[in-house]
């Protein structure tokens, strides 16, 4: 199990912080976890990919995640190719909170 503390400061980051994430807007995701940064392996679609380092920018559609020694594996974040996004800000959000939408194509 994950204590609350580790969570909260674990995470895959991306720039533009926009979900689902889209090819076309230059992606870079970033490992970022609680403790020293150890190596970082990324992975794409369940498979090791070959890019090193605790930034990766995206140049292919597909599902990335990434492993740390201090963090474990990390949830997966989904980058599209598609023609037509609905997109939230990639941030937490609690009940009651204002939520923005985009609808990109």
């Amino acid at each position: 199990p994950v204590s609350p503390t580790v969570a909260q400061t674990t995470q895959l980051l991306v720039e533009p912080p926009w979900r689902p994430a889209v090819l076309w807007d230059q992606v870079t995701l970033t490992c970022q976890g609680s403790g020293t940064a150890g190596a970082t392996t990324w992975y794409k679609n369940g498979r090791r990919w070959e890019q090193e380092g605790p930034d990766l920018v995206v140049t292919e559609r597909g599902s990335y995640t990434c492993y740390r020694d201090d963090t474990g594996y990390l949830p997966y974040m989904s980058v599209l190719n598609d023609r037509l996004v609905l997109q939230v800000l990639a941030r937490p959000l609690l009940e009651g909170d204002t939520v923005t939408l985009r609808c990109r194509g």
